[in-house]
């Protein structure tokens, strides 16, 4: 992991190349209030050729190399959108922080059912779509690691909490 993790640096970059995405994972359940730990943000981009190049093209400016155990600093790979369908999931660091893009994160079908229920959190002068809680709840359930699992029930008390200040119920 790089020394210093600072996500919005790797969000704003994303975003000023206009790359089309849902952040999933813990950064998502933070911006909605989760205290969950992270040390990576994770992505789902939309899959379409224009945003694979704009994203290919955020990456060599962040400066992403793949992570690869043992290799600090991770290993260099040159990324253009054909490489980078190639793939579902990258698990790549930058100088400011570990990035893992997820084409169809578990327990859903991509960016399309990522961004229906997504938030839209004002980030700069400009948004970010953030995936649902509940999409981050039905995708960690989904990939039943342990780690995941282990995170459930603070992310379904998050839920319960804003589905409450929303006058919602479940």
């Amino acid at each position: 992991m790089a020394p210093e993790f600072a996500f919005e640096r790797i969000l704003e970059v994303l975003v000023r190349h206009g790359v089309r995405f849902v952040v999933v994972g813990a950064v998502a359940a933070i911006a909605q209030g989760s205290p969950l730990p992270t040390e990576d943000v994770d992505i789902t981009p939309a899959r379409d050729q224009d945003n694979l190049e704009r994203l290919a093209t955020a990456l060599v400016e962040l400066k992403a190399t793949l992570r690869v155990e043992n290799h600090l600093g991770g290993v260099p790979f040159p990324f253009d959108a054909a490489t980078l369908e190639r793939n579902e999931i990258w698990t790549l660091t930058t100088p400011d922080g570990d990035l893992d893009i997820v084409f169809v994160p578990a327990g859903t079908s991509g960016y399309d059912d990522l961004r229906r229920s997504a938030i839209v959190v004002d980030f700069g002068s400009s948004t970010v779509a953030m995936a649902s809680l509940a999409d981050v709840i039905r995708s960690k359930q989904a990939a039943g690691r342990p780690k995941d699992l282990g995170q459930l029930p603070a992310l379904r008390q998050t839920l319960e909490i804003v589905r409450r200040r929303e006058g919602r119920h479940s």
